[in-house]
């Protein structure tokens, strides 16, 4: 069955985009909640327009979504978690942390942005972390965990004073 979709449709189709349905897919889902309707001249043209200017914030997004991709490739993040000797964190370093931190260097990253393909990090080290901005858009992170006992330790020094 074809549609004419009045909303943008994620993985379907976007304002305006007349698209192949299943029959049940159009009766019990898109037509009652609003996001569809019945294909007609009248229909489509009445939509035109706003078709075009949805178009359009699409694009400015895609270019803000690429700048932010350009800028934060290849950011570092440090962390400082609680860790015993070996290097084991007391507690893990996960996607929010992340996030947090590229926010507070100006980033404008989700928690949902980032991808962590072998889970949560739980060893002190570096780790590479790929961000996801778009589906085609993926740029890398460094993530750096250190001990809070050496970075304490780091700052005793500095100021010359033990604890």
């Amino acid at each position: 069955m074809k549609v004419l979709l009045v909303e943008d449709v994620e993985k379907l189709g976007w304002l305006g985009d007349v698209v192949e349905v299943k029959n049940g897919y159009a009766r019990n889902y898109l037509l009652p909640q609003g996001l569809a309707t019945v294909p007609n001249e009248a229909n489509i043209k009445s939509l035109a327009a706003e078709k075009q200017r949805r178009a359009e914030i699409r694009q400015m997004e895609r270019e803000q979504k690429e700048q932010l991709a350009a800028q934060v490739e290849g950011a570092e993040v440090v962390i400082a978690a609680k860790a015993n000797e070996q290097g084991h964190l007391f507690g893990s370093v996960g996607e929010r942390d992340i996030a947090e931190n590229l926010r507070q260097q100006g980033f404008a990253i989700q928690d949902d942005m980032v991808r962590m393909s072998g889970g949560h990090i739980k060893e002190v080290g570096t780790h590479d972390v790929s961000l996801k901005i778009a589906s085609d858009l993926r740029p890398a992170v460094r993530v750096i965990v250190v001990s809070q006992d050496q970075t304490v330790d780091a700052t005793e020094e500095q100021t010359g004073t033990e604890g």
